[in-house]
């Protein structure tokens, strides 16, 4: 019998933030347009600095784990063995951690600042320097050290220490027993949001690529019904996919034990 694993505070506080957002973009679609552009100007103004010194450190942070006496601790029991080959690993950390990002921004990426650099003039040489080192640092060592630090907290924590596989247990040395209480409950519906959100950016950028490329080469037609039935097929197919892999997992396990 399967038993949920949800956490009614989380589960219901993320859903109620993020309904509230959606609603009141969809009930005020200009305003909110212009009402996120100025939140991200002035949160790029503000934090920038604090970004880009912020991942130099993580970058540090992971190379010292990495390359010294914490690298050969294994992330889970000791006796423990990988469940996946090597290159299997690769395949799902591309796949999983890169997927739309390697098919839009892998040419948005590097066009974007070609056209509207920080500095240099538009469509020069300096330009596309620019632009090649805005797209090095942004999918360069920079952006695997935010996933392999975030993902090494997560997975210490779970597998070496029993705690719960979610944002909060990667704060359990500074946030102690206050994890289990609201102040976890917050961090964990912010991750969820941003996770959300993430996702919701990255399949729309994706999903006007799927529709632009068909309407470019075959005519076919560009439309909000388009894309909306490219997100229907998009995610139904991920739901498949995680029902299948949550279900084989289920039937394996009594096997294992």
């Amino acid at each position: 019998m399967l038993k949920s694993a949800i956490n009614p505070r989380v589960f219901w506080g993320a859903s109620a933030l993020i309904l509230a957002l959606l609603g009141v973009t969809i009930a005020m679609p200009g305003s909110a347009d212009l009402a996120f552009k100025a939140a991200q100007a002035w949160t790029i103004d503000t934090f920038g600095w604090f970004y880009i010194a912020a991942v130099a450190v993580f970058l540090v942070i992971v190379l010292a784990l990495g390359f010294g006496p914490a690298g050969k601790l294994k992330l889970g029991p000791d006796d423990a063995e990988p469940d996946f080959p090597y290159l299997s690993w690769l395949a799902m950390l591309f796949a999983a951690g890169m997927a739309i990002g390697l098919m839009y921004f892998a040419v948005a990426e590097p066009i974007q600042p070609y056209i509207s650099p920080p500095e240099a003039k538009s469509g020069t040489i300096d330009a596309a320097r620019e632009a090649m080192a805005i797209t090095f640092h942004h999918y360069g060592v920079h952006a695997w050290a935010i996933y392999a630090l975030v993902g090494l907290s997560l997975a210490y924590f779970t597998y070496r220490k029993d705690l719960p596989l979610t944002l909060r247990s990667g704060l359990a040395p500074i946030l102690g027993k206050r994890i289990q209480g609201p102040l976890g409950d917050a961090i964990d519906i912010f991750a969820v949001c941003g996770t959300v959100f993430g996702v919701a950016t990255s399949l729309g950028f994706g999903v006007s690529q799927m529709t632009a490329g068909p309407s470019y080469i075959y005519a076919l037609p560009d439309t909000l019904t388009a894309k909306i039935i490219v997100i229907v097929l998009v995610m139904g197919a991920a739901t498949l996919l995680l029902v299948a892999g949550g279900l084989g997992a289920l039937q394996a396990a009594p096997m294992r034990a």
